[in-house]
């Protein structure tokens, strides 16, 4: 059976630790849920930080430092993918445009990839592009910044997960590749649904994908209620899958999902496809990751 490479994005940035109570919020808990959704079959777990006193988001080292300790600690055997997407968001609101609002949280690229120096993760993610995100924010990625992410990246031999919301933002990750940023082979990661971004449709991925040069590896993943359909689809197109909650909080309609169950459903429908989840020795070998730890 071919392997499938099953990553957990366990708790994302979005408002949603009031939604369900199954949201992790503070490090022990995503990394408890981290371990579990290892369990239950994910080759990789995508980690972002919570604030424990609100559940909004957060990127402070020291949140980052006791998740990525506590997996770590566990002797569970899981690729650590942590992302560098945060610090990026700028937030005007509607009656004074030229004024930042609260939630705007920009830094240069070198406080937003301090986590990654630090823990040096065996993947990092890097979202390739600027786009609306919500009715007044705007995440902000200049090539510059990529490029400079791209670099350190490369210095630290951590392999970036190039993350994508549509046509435009893979064309950035290729310029990242044509400038020697990216070591073969680049490792990249569709994101589907999202307001402002590519839809969930088997026309987008099928677009995205014919865009890649021929070493890529690729994974793709639907929002909300295009999170299961979407992880058939990219494996019936020859990638791999994500699921967990940040992108979605439901195992059925009506019904709130833990990771775990989230991976657990992600396995049956590729078992029934004939796919198997990868192991993490294998994805490190496929894509030459640095060692863990």
């Amino acid at each position: 059976m071919t392997e499938v490479m099953i990553t957990c994005a366990v708790t994302g940035a979005g408002d949603t630790a009031d939604k369900s109570p199954h949201v992790p919020v503070t490090p022990q808990q995503i990394a408890l849920s981290a371990i579990e959704a290892a369990r239950a079959g994910a080759t990789t777990v995508h980690l972002h930080v919570r604030d424990p006193a609100t559940g909004l988001n957060a990127r402070a080292p020291e949140l980052y430092r006791e998740a990525v300790n506590r997996i770590r600690d566990s002797g569970v055997d899981v690729v650590l993918n942590i992302t560098a997407g945060m610090g990026g968001i700028l937030h005007r609101p509607f009656d004074d445009p030229n004024q930042d609002g609260p939630r705007s949280d920009l830094v240069a690229s070198e406080e937003r990839f301090c986590h990654i120096v630090e823990l040096l993760p065996e993947i990092c993610t890097i979202d390739c592009g600027t786009m609306n995100f919500g009715a007044e924010n705007v995440v902000v990625n200049r090539p510059r910044d990529l490029a400079w992410m791209a670099r350190k990246a490369q210095e630290l031999g951590v392999k970036p997960e190039l993350e994508c919301f549509d046509m435009g933002q893979v064309g950035h990750a290729l310029d990242l590749i044509k400038a020697g940023l990216i070591a073969s082979p680049p490792l990249f990661q569709f994101v589907l649904g999202a307001a402002g971004g590519a839809p969930a449709t088997p026309e987008s991925m099928i677009a995205l994908r014919n865009m890649l040069p021929a070493d890529a590896h690729w994974a793709a993943f639907g929002i909300s209620r295009h999170a299961f359909p979407m992880v058939a689809q990219a494996a019936l197109l020859g990638g791999w899958v994500r699921t967990g909650l940040e992108d979605n909080l439901y195992l059925r309609r009506g019904q709130l999902a833990t990771n775990a169950q989230l991976v657990e459903k992600t396995v049956q429908i590729l078992d029934s496809l004939d796919f198997q989840p990868m192991k993490p020795a294998t994805a490190r070998r496929l894509l030459s990751l640095r060692q863990p730890g």
